[in-house]
């Protein structure tokens, strides 16, 4: 099964650094849309967590983006936030059914 590579992020936050996450979050996905990124979703899980799946066409395209500097910044601001980092998985997506646009 070879297709897009994807990488499913998983954070537990700093109480009351969520905005600060989030508004740094949107800014590295929308930088890294430039350098050929799928896209990337956020998502808040039960316990609290905070996960992001990432869609890249292969896993060198998301190791090319993530050296790109321009958003360091932002990068820093998501370091500062994240109480705990927590596992992460590498896919490799097979089939898939996304509604565009949604």
């Amino acid at each position: 099964m070879a297709g897009t590579y994807a990488i499913l992020l998983h954070w537990r936050l700093k109480p009351g650094r969520e905005p600060d996450f989030e508004e740094a979050w949107e800014a590295v996905t929308i930088a890294m849309l430039g350098q050929k990124s799928l896209g990337s979703a956020l998502f808040e899980a039960p316990d609290g967590t905070v996960y992001a799946l990432a869609r890249w066409p292969d896993r060198a395209a998301r190791e090319r983006a993530y050296s790109d500097v321009t958003i360091a910044g932002a990068r820093a601001v998501m370091a500062d936030a994240i109480a705990e980092t927590l596992p992460s998985v590498e896919l490799v997506e097979g089939m898939n059914h996304w509604v565009a646009g949604s």
